[in-house]
């Protein structure tokens, strides 16, 4: 059974960056991020596989990334140039079906409890 674990969110000025952490108990092959803001449906981020292969949002192109740790059986979320826009509570889940992406076609599950992201203007 996988579970995933997020950290890393807090509250920082417009223009700030963030790291967050999603560690995986087991070994999925795709993690995703995700984020939801209040009164707004859930929205897909990025995501990685263990291949390497990456997709990101085009809302926030140019300013996310993905980086995978195997070892540590961790997706990071380097979220830079940060605007109020991306206040959100932030979650990763594990793919379900369809392909590593952040595309209508896939499903994810296995959410974990989330991280808060907090951008000030």
């Amino acid at each position: 059974q996988v579970q995933l674990v997020e950290s890393g969110g807090g509250s920082v000025q417009t223009g700030g960056s963030l790291r967050l952490s999603c560690v995986a108990s087991g070994y999925p092959y795709c993690i995703g991020w995700f984020r939801q803001a209040p009164g707004k449906e859930r929205e897909g981020v990025a995501t990685g596989d263990r291949s390497g292969i990456t997709s990101v949002a085009d809302s926030v192109k140019g300013r996310f990334s993905i980086s995978l740790d195997n070892a540590k059986s961790t997706l990071y979320l380097q979220m830079n140039s940060l605007k109020p826009e991306d206040t959100a509570m932030y979650y990763c889940g594990v793919l379900v079906s369809g392909p590593c992406s952040v595309g209508p076609r896939s499903r994810f599950g296995s959410w974990g409890q989330g991280t808060q992201v907090t951008v000030s203007s």
